[in-house]
């Protein structure tokens, strides 16, 4: 039983390992978003709107359509139409018509999401750093793989 576990949930006794691997999990995700909140603070957009500025930036000077981008983002994202359309409204990401298929719409990173983008980097690295000093590679190619186990049959 980890007793930092135990300490962090004033709870002493669990169903067995496997719940409390599910909520050591389930705390390390809120850490890391309590993290991630502190980062995108003041940059007027969220952690799902900077995933969206990401993978677009990954396909730069191209363009996704919707459907690419919602199964690229790390959360699935409901509304990602109505995302997209406040990141057009702040001048971050453009749409445009497909080619082949003028019903489709396509979007674009503009260089200002482009810029903002790079301006994030570097909070995002000193989070990366500090997570790499609490663990090491191996450790973390572990961690990735039972995350991996987890979410597989999703």
């Amino acid at each position: 039983m980890s007793e930092l576990l135990s300490r962090r949930l004033l709870q002493s006794r669990f169903e067995g390992p496997h719940h409390e691997a599910i909520l050591a999990v389930m705390l390390a995700n809120a850490a890391i978003d309590s993290h991630l909140d502190e980062i995108f603070a003041g940059s007027g957009i969220t952690q799902q709107q900077y995933n969206v500025l990401r993978i677009l930036d990954g396909v730069r000077p191209g363009a996704h359509p919707r459907g690419e981008i919602a199964r690229r983002m790390v959360r699935r994202a409901p509304d990602l139409t109505r995302m997209i359309d406040r990141l057009v409204r702040m001048g971050l990401v453009e749409r445009e018509k497909g080619v082949q298929d003028h019903r489709q719409s396509l979007a674009r990173i503009t260089e200002k999401g482009h810029q903002l983008v790079l301006d994030l980097h570097p909070r995002v690295q000193r989070f990366n750093e500090v997570v790499a000093a609490r663990m090491t590679e191996a450790e973390a190619r572990t961690l990735t793989e039972l995350a991996e186990r987890i979410y597989a049959s999703d």
